[in-house]
């Protein structure tokens, strides 16, 4: 009998993930507002239909530096933020949890050490 109570919990698995991107500064460790976040859905945890699905979202960060994509298929995306004054940050990370924060922190460009120094 438990087996059998049990059976429809799995119908009901959560197969999408509600995604937030946190993006800050490394060396500050501010947020970043106004950075674009564009995410990729690469492949999937189970079967995905992929012509009913969106598999490009292309959004932009608050004033928290935060953003949250609603539903997105479990399994694995690209994340790319780019974002002015900072480098461009791209990596693939697995979704696999019905809501999942992604810290992502933004280095500034190499050149910005030797425009503060004196030796030109």
């Amino acid at each position: 009998a438990m087996l059998v109570c049990s059976l429809p919990l799995l119908a009901f698995a959560p197969t999408s993930t509600r995604l937030t991107v946190q993006v800050n500064a490394v060396d500050t460790g501010k947020p970043i507002d106004r950075a674009s976040v564009i995410i990729r859905f690469r492949h999937g945890l189970n079967p995905v239909k992929m012509k009913k699905i969106i598999t490009s979202w292309e959004t932009k960060t608050n004033q928290m530096g935060s953003v949250t994509v609603p539903e997105i298929p479990m399994g694995e995306v690209t994340i790319q933020i780019i974002a002015q004054h900072y480098q461009t940050f791209g990596d693939v990370f697995e979704l696999t949890m019905p809501e999942q924060t992604i810290p992502i922190k933004l280095n500034s460009p190499q050149a910005q050490y030797s425009e503060d120094s004196k030796t030109k």
